[in-house]
């Protein structure tokens, strides 16, 4: 493959990886409120005993455990154009 390809593949993996990073950066974030969200539904499910709370409870939970899913996608995806930006760099160096 040509040099001026693989600086290209690079600086698009680049792109990709920061983009990816700052979306971590907010999933945490939104993350971090469902959890609580979720507990503190809990906790009003359990004190006031009636369907609507249990359902919202459940709901919130769902939400939390979506963008935990969610989550670990991304950080897959990261972990996944970490490994090709090292082949990228590799192959510019020339070890392959």
């Amino acid at each position: 493959m040509a040099a001026w390809m693989v600086e290209r593949r690079l600086s698009q993996n680049v792109v990709r990886l920061k983009a990816l990073r700052a979306e971590l950066s907010q999933i945490d974030e939104q993350l971090d409120v469902f959890a609580s969200d979720a507990d503190d539904s809990a906790i009003r499910a359990l004190v006031s005993e009636t369907p609507g709370a249990a359902f919202e409870a459940n709901d919130a939970r769902k939400h939390a455990h979506a963008m935990a899913r969610h989550r670990q996608h991304v950080v897959d995806t990261i972990h996944e154009l970490e490994r090709k930006q090292d082949e990228l760099l590799d192959k510019l160096s020339g070890k392959r």
